[in-house]
Formats: structure tokens, C-alpha cells, sequence
């Protein structure tokens, strides 16, 4: 820390200020100890922790990776997506920080309470348009008088990609985004009070030569019921179950098609080879299976449920009477 050493002169001037009445001592100790004061904007209300922040770059990270495929697949150019800032500021402040005639998407985000906005740069959207009418994406902005035919062929290139926002969201929770509106000017859409605290993700994007930004913002309201979903130990949990129960559903899955052999042994019998020897056309060799007891259904050689014969669609059949280790005890 460098100190600042006041010359003799400078200190006579300033004795001869307080002196003569021009500055006030008592004003200088009171500045000294107003600088000490951390000035708070309480209009400006951080209500979400870094930990949180971090939570909802990652969704919005997965989420810019689905629209660079869904946009690559709709428009057939080269199409990049990427996040570059996730930050928490008053709804008022994002509304004047947007261009004043824009591109905006309203979407309900059922069950959770609230809309979700994107705002996407004119220079963006109409560079997607010009590639959906056949063009080679070059940009026009002319979005102060678009056409009916311009703004449902636009409305249904975003209401499409409420699919991966669904996506995006399901590792957090289970949304059905809907698009329920589509505006140009910003002053005509209050969504929260002015100073509602909102998340705004930018996206960087690419279309074919044209760049711009899109703008996620998403209402503390939105986001409240779910807020303890967006801890690390959450975040870290959920993988961990999904994991597991991934790794389940695949191991079952394997087990279910291994194949057993079962068969049904209709008794045994002891004979001699002179026995043998003499059987004939005709001959009845009895068994040492009575005909009131039921039968063993065998599992890979291993005796596992009772059954009685019969037919089934003119096949031979058993059917299961009882498992073997509740029916016989000495099983």
C-alpha cells in the first residue's frame, strides 16, 4: 500500500481552510467514515447464491447444444450455440438493455408458475427467415413492419424448439414450455413488476455468416419452487440416481433376454437290459409318476413349480399349480 505524504505547503493550505472557515473539520471525519459504508442497491436484490448461478449455466449449456442441432437440422447451415453469461439483475434493467424493436417469444413453462421471455436479435432472426424462405441467410432488419406470412413462419421455428427446452429442464425439473406469444416491442410486454429480480442467460449465436445474441430471462417466480434443486448435492444426487437407475434398467433389460431351457419330465422307471430286449410294439413301460400327483417344471434341470399336463391349441402344455419352495417343505 503506497502512502501519500503531503508536502509542507499542502499542509499550511490546508491549515489556513480550516482556519479561515472555508473547510470544516467535523465534514472531513464524516467523509472519512461514509467511505467505510458499502453502498447496497436494494432494488438490485441478489436473491440467487453462485451455486445456483452455476446450476442454471449448466441446463442453459445443454440447452444451447439442442438448439445448435435443431437449428443446424431446420435451416441447413452452420450453426453455432454457445453460453456466455448467466447473471441476475432487476426485470427493468433487462427490458431497457434490449434493443427497442426486437424479436420476443413468451413461453409458459407449466407446472411452474410464470413465462420464460427469449429475446432473439433481429439480425439472428432474420437470418434464420431468410434461410427458411430459401435464401442464403443474410440479414434484414425490417422488424418494425413484419408480415402475417414472416411472423408465423418465425412463431413456429421457436414454438418447435419448446421441445428442447423441455429437454434442457428435465434434469432440474419436469416443464411443458408452450409459445404463447410473440411480440417486437418490449414496452408493451410487463411480465413481472420492474423490480423483480430475473435470470438472464445470453447465448452467442451463429447463423451461416450472421451473429447476434439471444436472451433467456426467467422470473425469480419461475424459478422459486424449484430453487433447492439448483444445489451442487442436488445436481451431484439426481446424476448419481439417473446413473444408477440407467445402469438398472440396462442390466434388467440383459437378463430378460438370456434364454433358460424348462421342461417337464412325465416320470422315470427302472428296467433291466433282458427288459429291454424284449419290448415290443405295444408294450406299456410304467412309470413311477402316479397320475394324481402333479408334475416338476424344470428350470435348467432345477425342479422350481409344480404342474399338471394338458392341451393348449392342440399342443401339449402344463400349467403352473403352486412354486415348488412354498409347496413342499423338503424342497
Amino acid at each position: 500500500m503506497v502512502e501519500e505524504v503531503l508536502s509542507q505547503e499542502e499542509i499550511d493550505s490546508l491549515l489556513s481552510a480550516i482556519s479561515s472557515g472555508e473547510m470544516d473539520a467535523e465534514e472531513l471525519k464524516q467523509e472519512e467514515k461514509e467511505q467505510k459504508v458499502r453502498v447496497y442497491d436494494f432494488k438490485r436484490a441478489l436473491r440467487f447464491s453462485k451455486d445456483q448461478i452455476r446450476s442454471l449455466s449448466r441446463v442453459h449449456e445443454n440447452y444451447a447444444r439442442l438448439l445448435t442441432t435443431y437449428f443446424s437440422a431446420q435451416l441447413r447451415t452452420y450453426v453455432d450455440i454457445s453460453v456466455a453469461s448467466v447473471d441476475q439483475i432487476p426485470y427493468e434493467e433487462f427490458i431497457r438493455s434490449i434493443p427497442r424493436m426486437t424479436i420476443l417469444n413468451i413461453y409458459s413453462v407449466q407446472p411452474l408458475d410464470g413465462r420464460i421471455l427469449m429475446e432473439v436479435s433481429p439480425n439472428i432472426a432474420y437470418g434464420m427467415l431468410d434461410r427458411v424462405l430459401g435464401g442464403k441467410g443474410s440479414s434484414l432488419n425490417k422488424v418494425e413492419n413484419l408480415t402475417e406470412i414472416e411472423t408465423m413462419l418465425m412463431s413456429q421455428l421457436f414454438e418447435k424448439a419448446a421441445v428442447n427446452l423441455r429437454e434442457a429442464w428435465s434434469s432440474v425439473s419436469e416443464i411443458d414450455p408452450v409459445l404463447e406469444d410473440f411480440e417486437v416491442n418490449p414496452q408493451f410486454l410487463q411480465m413481472v413488476s420492474p423490480n423483480e429480480t430475473v435470470i438472464v442467460v445470453s447465448l452467442n449465436t451463429i447463423v451461416g455468416d450472421v451473429n447476434g445474441m439471444i436472451n433467456i430471462c426467467i422470473p425469480h417466480m419461475v424459478l422459486e419452487p424449484i430453487i433447492p434443486k439448483l444445489s451442487v448435492h442436488h445436481w451431484m444426487q439426481t446424476t448419481a440416481k439417473k446413473r444408477d437407475a440407467e445402469a438398472y434398467q440396462k442390466l434388467t433389460h440383459n437378463i430378460q433376454q438370456a434364454r433358460v431351457e424348462a421342461k417337464t419330465p412325465l416320470g422315470e422307471t427302472h428296467i433291466n437290459l433282458r427288459q429291454l430286449l424284449n419290448l415290443n410294439m405295444g408294450d406299456c413301460i410304467a412309470l413311477n409318476q402316479p397320475i394324481d400327483r402333479p408334475l416338476f417344471l424344470e428350470i435348467n434341470n432345477e425342479p422350481k413349480f409344480y404342474v399338471q399336463p394338458g392341451t393348449f391349441k392342440n399342443k401339449m402344455a402344463v400349467q403352473v399349480l403352486d412354486d415348488l419352495a412354498r409347496g413342499d417343505d423338503n424342497g
